[in-house]
């Protein structure tokens, strides 16, 4: 397989740690989004939403999404187990996971924080935009997880911690307060622990800068 990727990516950080727990080889493509190469006509003819990550299955299939990737290696590739197998916990695993996916990460992606600079907004404006949505979002996922486990949902990583992690690293980066969030913190440090989130993680890859 083949992922294209971008080492801050936070989608595509979610599906290196994924491909690294179920122990599923890949090579890693850099795609620079900072000088545009997702907009190249040739990256762009394999995926049109011009974003990171895309996979390319053995047979030339390409998938787009990081949570549709998701879902789908989770069914082609179901060990270790991403999500429980009862329908009522796979629901609030999702509900949590999505919190982050369809709730922070959106508004703080880079085509958004681009387009508030091209209104006229600074660094200082946009910093803050992110920070908002970053801390509204945190609150809702640490009430929407369990308050007992050593990760999110349980005793081993799924969905909402592979969300979560790659987010954490934006709020790091950004200077989000995160002092109310400790036990986010907590499980991203047993996260941070684990080798396959470790070899995910964004100074580890090899287009890191």
């Amino acid at each position: 397989m083949k992922l294209y990727t971008y080492w801050r990516s936070t989608t595509s950080y979610r599906v290196r740690i994924a491909l690294n727990l179920k122990g599923i080889a890949h090579e890693a493509i850099p795609v620079d989004l900072l000088v545009g190469a997702q907009r190249a006509p040739e990256y762009a003819a394999l995926n049109p939403g011009q974003g990171v990550p895309t996979l390319v299955l053995d047979d030339g299939t390409v998938l787009t999404q990081s949570i549709a990737i998701l879902d789908w290696l989770e069914e082609a590739f179901p060990a270790p187990l991403l999500l429980p197998e009862d329908p009522l916990a796979r629901a609030r695993v999702r509900a949590a996971a999505l919190t982050i996916a369809t709730d922070i990460h959106p508004v703080n992606n880079l085509r958004v924080i681009g387009k508030l600079k091209g209104m006229g907004h600074d660094q200082n404006d946009t910093t803050a935009w992110m920070k908002e949505w970053m801390t509204r979002g945190f609150a809702a996922f640490a009430r929407l997880i369990r308050p007992d486990t050593e990760f999110c949902f349980g005793d081993a990583p799924g969905l909402a911690d592979l969300c979560l992690v790659p987010q954490l690293y934006n709020a790091h980066r950004w200077g989000c307060d995160l002092a109310p969030f400790g036990r986010l913190t907590e499980i991203e440090a047993r996260c941070l622990a684990l080798p396959a989130f470790a070899s995910a993680h964004p100074e580890a890859q090899s287009d890191a800068t």
